[in-house]
């Protein structure tokens, strides 16, 4: 994070950031060049992170000053319009804007699922259609949620002909973005029972999106309600869901750590900020002013050291997702007598392995970040409680992405691996439990795609 203390001193630390080469298909970018291209844009959108809190105004202009600089298009080729950066990369920036708007990265966490779906394909028709549209500034937000239905069922959300015409009806909840994209991702089972994604322009007839969500934390990533009424959708809009590789599915996930990384980067600047400008002090202290009892430096010292682990766990991982998506789409483009099943096995052991770190990483960073978003409160007593400091929003804000995927069953995962070689389920949904009579409000069942 680019946020500057009294001091004038850089709080993130940004020199720890290395100035590394991203080699793509389409040229190199260096993390120096990209931090100096989105810092500034981060800085501004920072500014005004207290206010948004307090007013609950969603940050559609700060998301256009994100558009202009191609922030959206970040993993788009070059040739398509994009900067052909590299996740590593890409997270890296989520980082940084998770320390000034935690909210802008939950909003965007499903646009980038979409845009690594079609990076994966970006050899096809279809792959360089929606990078090019992303390269011009799209974006795709999420309606995948339902609120009730089986854990294994599909969608009461439809999708089916009516004349010439293929209409879509349903209600979604929890579509994270959906209010800040120009294409809206619907997760629906066809007529003939076929699981799809339908994209549909959020400005499309029939389309209603609600500003309604109810949790105590993230309160601006637009994770309302979505209906859609009788809204028509081109066919050539309809995306079948292909097989699942190992860590495709755990991108979405990573994203919630990069966010989490950069909330607590941002805790422990704001913080710090607050102890140097504190005069009050306690009779038990070890000195004069709070900014130079030891005890005080201990507790924001160990908060800085998660803030930069947190970080570079998350790299780390990054970087894993990196060889094994490069190595998915060489060995699919590779000629058919490459395509052998020891080159698969080569490649699923790389997706399983980055998969597996995604997981390790969850249960690491959450511990990490929830504990030093309590903890800070320790350096301040009830002056730290101000509401005008709002410093308690980021617990709020970690604890709200740490209830996405559970810990608990990531955990178990891990565990049933290591004992039994047993690999994660890498495509969960939650729902009722099976077996469950259906809601009298709901007479369907509903898929609810991991969130």
């Amino acid at each position: 994070m680019s946020v500057q203390n009294t001091d004038g001193a850089t709080a993130a630390a940004a020199a720890a950031v290395t100035d590394t080469a991203a080699v793509t298909d389409t040229g190199a970018v260096t993390d120096t060049e990209l931090l100096e291209r989105f810092r500034p844009v981060f800085d501004r959108i920072a500014e005004g992170a207290l206010d948004r809190e307090t007013t609950r105004r969603i940050p559609l202009e700060e998301a256009g000053w994100l558009r202009d600089r191609g922030f959206g298009a970040l993993r788009v080729p070059r040739e398509l319009g994009g900067s052909g950066v590299t996740l590593r990369q890409l997270f890296l920036l989520l980082i940084e804007l998770g320390a000034a708007e935690s909210n802008l990265v939950q909003a965007l966490r499903v646009h980038f699922r979409f845009t690594e779906d079609r990076w994966r394909e970006r050899d096809t028709e279809r792959g360089k259609l929606w990078l090019r549209r992303i390269g011009e500034g799209a974006i795709v937000g999420n309606a995948s949620s339902e609120r009730s239905g089986n854990v294994r069922g599909q969608t009461n959300t439809t999708l089916r002909k009516q004349g010439d015409k293929l209409l879509l009806n349903g209600v979604k909840y929890y579509s994270t973005g959906s209010l800040y994209s120009d294409y809206i991702s619907v997760a629906v089972f066809q007529g003939d029972g076929e699981r799809v994604t339908a994209l549909v322009p959020s400005t499309a007839e029939g389309v209603q999106l609600l500003d309604d969500y109810s949790g105590f934390g993230q309160r601006t990533s637009a994770s309302g309600t979505s209906t859609f009424t009788d809204v028509e959708v081109d066919p050539d809009a309809v995306i079948a869901f292909d097989r699942v590789f190992a860590g495709q599915v755990a991108i979405v996930q990573l994203v919630h750590l990069a966010t989490l990384a950069g909330i607590v980067r941002r805790a422990v600047d704001e913080t710090a900020g607050f102890v140097r400008r504190r005069r009050r002090s306690y009779s038990q202290a070890s000195a004069d002013l709070p900014r130079e009892d030891p005890q005080v430096q201990q507790v924001l010292g160990r908060a800085d050291a998660v803030a930069h682990a947190a970080a570079e766990i998350v790299l780390g991982v990054a970087a894993a997702l990196d060889r094994a998506s490069d190595a998915r789409f060489d060995l699919r483009t590779a000629p058919r007598e490459q395509r052998t099943p020891e080159a698969e096995a080569r490649v699923r052991a790389l997706e399983l392995d980055a998969e597996l770190n995604v997981y390790r990483a969850q249960t690491t960073v959450i511990d990490l970040v929830l504990r030093t978003t309590t903890e800070i409160f320790e350096v301040g007593g009830a002056s730290a409680l101000d509401e005008s400091l709002h410093l308690d929003r980021h617990w709020r804000n970690a604890r709200t992405l740490a209830s996405h995927n559970p810990v608990i069953y990531r955990e178990r995962q891990l565990g049933d691996y290591l004992l039994n070689g047993t690999e994660p389920l890498n495509q969960p949904s939650v729902g009722e439990a099976p077996g469950l009579a259906p809601a009298a409000d709901d007479p369907a069942p509903a898929l609810v795609v991991v969130s």
